[in-house]
């Protein structure tokens, strides 16, 4: 099957960033890509809780939901949507970072609210509390495709490989980690986890990313690393993107997820063992 993934660099305005989404969508399509993924964060890339606050939708009434399903289905194409931030009815007043798969009808197929919470500390300069404006999901999501099962996660997730391993175990062939990541841990991580993630559970990982400054008119700035990339089972870097913005197609043989599970079933090799004392 062939894949697109569209490298991105959206600001705070949701309707400035809808139209670039839709020509890289477009093009990689155009490219012969039946699956297309875009990075987390595609509707909007805020640093300010009250821009979100103004400007974000629940997921019924998202403008950028309801034209990227129009698209899919004008394309005829299956479309990962990374992320979108939305907000939710919770109390708490917390919005969800969540994923969506769209089939060829425009249907969603599936939704993954990001489970773990991008709260760190990077540098003395660059923080981050994504726990104060989201909330975390509760549910791993396996999706069934005519192309295999694909698990669903998002960026720090991908730090967590039980996550992974759980999904490969269920089913999927296919693992997804849309991300907006911070160009310090980036450069030290971002391929190491990816490629890890990939080998572990001998699974295809997709990982469309933010990349470049991002334009700000609220909060403070914002800066991703880019390197959208596809990764096979065996740990071989099909794409790598680099930092341009751009949408980018690769071929996967799918057959690959069976022979590399042949060679090391790591999947089937699990052993209870005791726990180490805190």
């Amino acid at each position: 099957m062939r894949v697109g993934l569209t490298q991105l660099n959206c600001g705070d305005d949701s309707a400035a960033n809808l139209p670039r989404t839709q020509g890289l969508i477009a093009q990689a399509a155009d490219q012969g890509a039946t699956l297309v993924a875009t990075p987390e964060v595609t509707n909007i890339v805020s640093t300010s809780r009250s821009h979100q606050i103004d400007v974000l939708h629940h997921e019924t009434d998202d403008p950028t939901l309801q034209a990227l399903r129009e698209q899919a289905k004008e394309l005829g194409i299956w479309l990962l949507i990374g992320s979108l931030a939305l907000k939710t009815d919770d109390p708490d007043g917390r919005f969800a970072n969540r994923s969506f798969l769209i089939d060829p009808n425009g249907a969603i197929t599936a939704r993954y609210d990001k489970i773990h919470m991008f709260d760190v500390v990077v540098s003395e300069t660059e923080s981050y509390r994504e726990s104060a404006g989201y909330r975390p999901g509760q549910a791993a999501c396996l999706a069934q495709t005519p192309f295999g099962a694909l698990g669903m996660t998002i960026c720090y997730d991908m730090r967590f490989p039980a996550l992974y391993r759980d999904l490969a175990q269920a089913g999927a062939g296919i693992l997804t980690a849309p991300s907006a990541f911070s160009p310090v841990t980036g450069a030290a991580h971002w391929h190491s986890l990816l490629r890890a993630r990939a080998i572990e559970t001998g699974s295809f990982v997709i990982a469309p990313a933010q990349t470049g400054d991002h334009a700000i008119s609220q909060g403070r700035a914002r800066s991703t690393y880019g390197h959208s990339v596809v990764i096979d089972p065996w740990g071989t870097v099909l794409l790598d993107a680099g930092t341009d913005v751009g949408a980018f197609v690769v071929d996967l043989d799918l057959s690959l997820i069976e022979t590399t599970r042949g060679k090391i079933a790591s999947l089937t090799h699990d052993r209870a063992y005791e726990k180490p004392q805190a």
